[in-house]
């Protein structure tokens, strides 16, 4: 079978089994070295096959990628790359796969840094693979950016990004709750778990993504997300912006725990018209 025709007979497979078919394109793509665009050009498709000894080799790669996805491995995993905003990131066990609905969330972020004609300092908590704090530091060049991030296996990826990066971002291996001491910043951003506890996700989420980058803690998703709130109070100047993303059924829990320390309190929705994310200023001290 020819590998064209392998990839019509898979994106058949993945449309029966749920899974998104332009994920065989990805799978076929990274097999090849070429952009997923490049497929549907011919001579850039042949001119990378033609790279192979021996194109069993590639139809053979490209059935075990594709029964890595059948089985539920987050896509993201497989070919070890992630895209979010701007940026392209590794990413691999032990890390939360970036989610376009974050980037709003850095759009708002962005256009707010942009408003400001000085150096901005910014905390991102619970960075992770470094998503968010890699596309505000390649984005906005007066940011002063740190990322908090505790967890040994997400360090390895942030690490990783941070490296190969073109921007300087700081890495604070602690705790949110006790990190940066001392330290007062312009802005804080966090994208922090918030699952509830017990809610049923799709497998290839609960079965290869790490539980403790998922569930927030309780019936409610809130145990960490409040900890990431009393984070944001301790480590903001007076007026400072604090932006955090939750879910979309603890809009009203996330509103009254900002109230605590934070005014001028707003939800946003994503594309989909739901409360995605929250913002507020930190309350001048008494």
């Amino acid at each position: 079978m020819e590998v064209r025709d392998q990839l019509k007979e898979a994106k058949s497979k993945f449309r029966a089994s749920g899974i998104n078919e332009v994920d065989a394109e990805h799978l076929l793509a990274h097999i090849l070295g070429i952009s997923r665009m490049d497929l549907h050009n011919s001579i850039k498709v042949d001119a990378a096959l033609s790279e192979f000894e021996d194109l069993t080799d590639v139809e053979e790669d490209f059935l075990a990628l594709c029964q890595r996805r059948e089985r539920g491995e987050p896509l993201q995993y497989i070919t070890g790359t992630a895209y979010f905003y701007n940026l392209t990131l590794e990413v691999g066990p032990g890390v939360l796969v970036p989610r376009p609905e974050t980037e709003l969330l850095v759009e708002s972020i962005l256009k707010h840094l942009k408003s400001s004609s000085r150096p901005t300092s910014v905390i991102d908590l619970g960075a992770g693979s470094g998503a968010i704090a890699l596309a505000i530091a390649t984005e906005e060049p007066l940011a002063r950016v740190i990322a908090v991030e505790n967890d040994g296996a997400a360090l390895i990826w942030l690490r990783k990004n941070c490296e190969s990066a073109d921007v300087e971002v700081r890495i604070v291996a602690e705790d949110v709750a006790t990190a940066l001491q001392g330290v007062k910043a312009d802005l804080v951003v966090a994208n922090p778990p918030y699952i509830p506890n017990g809610q049923t996700l799709p497998g290839d989420v609960l079965d290869y993504e790490p539980h403790v980058a998922l569930f927030g803690g309780g019936e409610d998703g809130m145990e960490i997300p409040r900890n990431f709130i009393d984070a944001a109070a301790r480590l903001l100047k007076p007026g400072g912006l604090f932006v955090m993303e939750h879910g979309e059924a603890q809009t009203e829990a996330v509103t009254a725990k900002l109230a605590e320390d934070f005014v001028e309190i707003k939800t946003h929705v994503d594309l989909n018209d739901r409360p995605r994310w929250s913002s507020a200023l930190r309350r001048a001290h008494d």
